[in-house]
């Protein structure tokens, strides 16, 4: 499986509103990403799905502040 599948299926969530957030940065914003925000991305893709719920619905979620512009990117397409 190369990275873009591995990605494309961590991708898939318990959630359909991670999912479709998820995805659509994976297809629309990922491949112009620079290294540092794919290697961000990447890292996001290992929480939980509910605290990762929380902070790109820009709920009570405390995101690192390291992330706040991938964050963004995923939110804001």
């Amino acid at each position: 499986m190369n990275a873009l599948a591995k990605l494309r299926w961590q991708c898939r969530r318990g959630t359909l509103e991670l999912d479709l957030l998820l995805t659509r940065y994976l297809e629309n914003g990922y491949a112009s990403a620079t290294a540092e925000e794919k290697a961000l991305f990447v890292e996001l893709l290992t929480f939980e799905d509910d605290v990762l719920l929380e902070i790109l619905m820009g709920g009570i979620g405390n995101p690192p502040s390291r992330m706040k512009s991938v964050i963004n990117s995923i939110r804001n397409p």
